[in-house]
């Protein structure tokens, strides 16, 4: 899934770390990151959310309540 305008990180991992299942970050080389290790989050994708306003990412949760939990984000922000 691809989400956009990510204007507020904290809450965006928020529901990333209310998450059940694996949510991962593809990267433009096609790497996979795991979005739920604090050490993605703060070290590797650092220069990702250094802009205060993300354009686009592509995730993948493999949860269907997981991906429910994002499309609502999404909607609400």
């Amino acid at each position: 899934m691809k989400v956009q305008n990510i204007k507020n990180v904290d809450k965006f991992f928020d529901v990333i770390n209310d998450c059940e299942g694996k949510v991962e970050l593809v990267t433009g080389e096609g790497d996979r990151l795991n979005l739920k290790s604090k050490l993605s989050q703060y070290v590797s994708l650092e220069s990702i959310f250094a802009d205060p306003s993300i354009s686009e990412l592509e995730l993948i949760a493999y949860e269907p309540d997981d991906i429910t939990k994002l499309v609502n984000f999404m909607m609400e922000n």
